[in-house]
């Protein structure tokens, strides 16, 4: 049992939980729960214009009628701005961080990858972009579940946004900054978001923070390829299929599953879960089908 470790599900709510969001979160609290660690729950709104009313709570009682309790309080993002423009100010004051202009349309045909137009232009604020000067440096790391892993950050991503235009920060820097005031040690989420992770490395290094260990389990996918999300309507999760979508979803992480569980709550799966939990048997792939899972 490990009572030091801490785990997390972030969650945005900018819609209901789907099936793809019940394995990320499923593999976040077993993965914490079979060590006795903690599980704690953030929500990641920091985008208001794609917030989808009554989200928030949706999601706390969906999470409740799965029986994927969490501890302590949520941890809403709007409510730390002030955390997150001190370390912007800190880092635009130090040089490490500039202003940039350009438009979605000066960025075409550089296959997302920064080229640099404002690094040295000394664009004032005010309505403008901040990003985050990066290094000519590989930046690699060792996932539980996907292998090795690096990243080019100036060949690859080039200078990263932390925060927009239009004032609201970015994902790469609220969440740095909410696992490192959270004290979390493990991330458990979904594979597409392997490679945001190098960014996140050199912040956390940049900020003297703890690089917490990383597992990326296999996005849900549809027949035609798309990630189960909002953008594409997947059904949300049902209280009266708890039992159903939790087995599934073992079953999409690799664990075994016992005929008796057909007929058990969800309390009785989780804890029959928690028991035989095994990390290394999660597939070793970027995406799963969900039809495969039926």
């Amino acid at each position: 049992m490990d009572s030091r470790y801490i785990g997390r599900f972030a969650p945005t709510p900018s819609g209901l939980l789907h099936f793809g969001s019940l394995v990320a979160a499923l593999a976040s609290w077993l993965d914490a729960r079979a060590v006795g660690g903690r599980w704690l729950l953030r929500m990641e709104d920091t985008d208001p214009p794609r917030e989808m009313p009554g989200a928030r709570d949706a999601i706390l009682h969906t999470l409740e009628c799965y029986g994927l309790e969490w501890d302590g309080e949520v941890v809403v993002q709007s409510e730390r701005h002030a955390a997150y423009a001190a370390v912007v100010d800190k880092l635009f004051n130090l040089g490490l961080a500039y202003a940039c202009t350009c438009s979605r349309k000066q960025l075409e045909g550089y296959n997302g990858v920064y080229p640099g137009f404002c690094r040295n232009a000394g664009h004032a604020r005010e309505g403008a972009a901040i990003r985050l000067r990066v290094p000519e440096l590989v930046y690699r790391f060792t996932d539980r579940v996907q292998g090795s892993f690096e990243q080019h950050l100036g060949r690859e991503v080039g200078d990263f946004v932390i925060q927009r235009r239009d004032g609201l920060y970015a994902y790469q820097l609220a969440v740095v900054l909410d696992d490192a005031w959270q004290g979390v040690t493990e991330v458990v989420r979904g594979a597409d978001l392997l490679d945001n992770t190098p960014r996140q490395l050199y912040l956390q290094e940049l900020l003297g923070f703890s690089h917490p260990r990383y597992l990326h389990i296999p996005l849900i996918v549809q027949p035609d390829g798309h990630k189960l999300g909002k953008t594409y309507r997947s059904p949300a999760l049902a209280a009266d299929q708890a039992t159903a979508l939790l087995l599934r979803a073992l079953r999409a992480l690799g664990q075994a599953t016992e005929p008796a569980m057909l007929h058990a709550s969800p309390a009785e799966v989780l804890a029959i879960a928690r028991q035989h939990w095994q990390a290394q048997a999660i597939p070793r792939q970027s995406t799963l089908a969900e039809a495969d899972l039926h």
